[in-house]
């Protein structure tokens, strides 16, 4: 049988906000293919996700228009339009965030964020500032799920791991703090994540 759970950990994007780039680049480059292509080669995953490590966004436009200068415009409106990539949160899940911190629950936030562009969104949707903390992977330089993001934030909000549950929308976030001694559920919306959280003893 689990332990108790006394400490609840969300994650963000994905599970309390909803998160898109192709938003508003569906209006930057109309053509499907030729916004998949600069996806893949030009804004990648891996060099959005070391802004999330703590990169500034100035190194990192600068870096991709060195290689890509007919697409400057373009690398340069991934920031410049980050908010439209971010159009609404996940009702549902915020309601079991409210209800939980309501009843008295210990909850946190551990998320890949880059510093700036999280600020903007505690600006945008304020129930992000509601729980007792939370680690900004642009602040602390580290990045799921490298397990030392967890460690860290355990330590710093005085989590026990093994009384502590972590809800994430990816398996290897998810797994990462499975590694951290962590309990953990793949979130895939806010009925399951119900589900799962009663079935671990919580009242939600």
């Amino acid at each position: 049988m689990a332990d108790e759970i006394r400490h609840i950990v969300f994650d963000i994007g994905k599970v309390l906000i909803h998160y898109d780039p192709n938003l508003p680049f569906s209006r930057i480059i109309p053509d499907e293919a030729e916004r998949r292509h600069f996806f893949d080669t030009v804004c990648t995953h891996d060099w959005n996700i070391e802004q999330d490590r703590g990169r500034a966004w100035s190194e990192a436009e600068a870096e991709l228009i060195a290689l890509h200068p007919a697409r400057e415009p373009q690398i340069r409106a991934f920031r410049q339009y980050w908010r439209e990539m971010v159009p609404h949160a996940y009702d549902g899940s915020v309601e079991i965030l409210k209800s939980l911190i309501a009843d008295g629950h210990d909850v946190t936030m551990l998320t890949n964020f880059a510093a700036d562009t999280f600020r903007e969104a505690q600006e945008m949707y304020p129930f992000l500032t509601l729980s007792r903390g939370v680690t900004v992977s642009g602040e602390v330089g580290l990045i799921k799920p490298d397990v030392a993001i967890y460690k860290r934030h355990a330590e710093t909000f005085g989590l026990e791991p093994a009384h502590t549950i972590f809800i994430d929308d990816s398996h290897p976030n998810v797994e990462g703090a499975i590694s951290a001694g962590w309990q953990a559920v793949h979130f895939t919306g806010a009925d399951k994540l119900r589900e799962d959280l009663v079935a671990r003893g919580l009242r939600v």
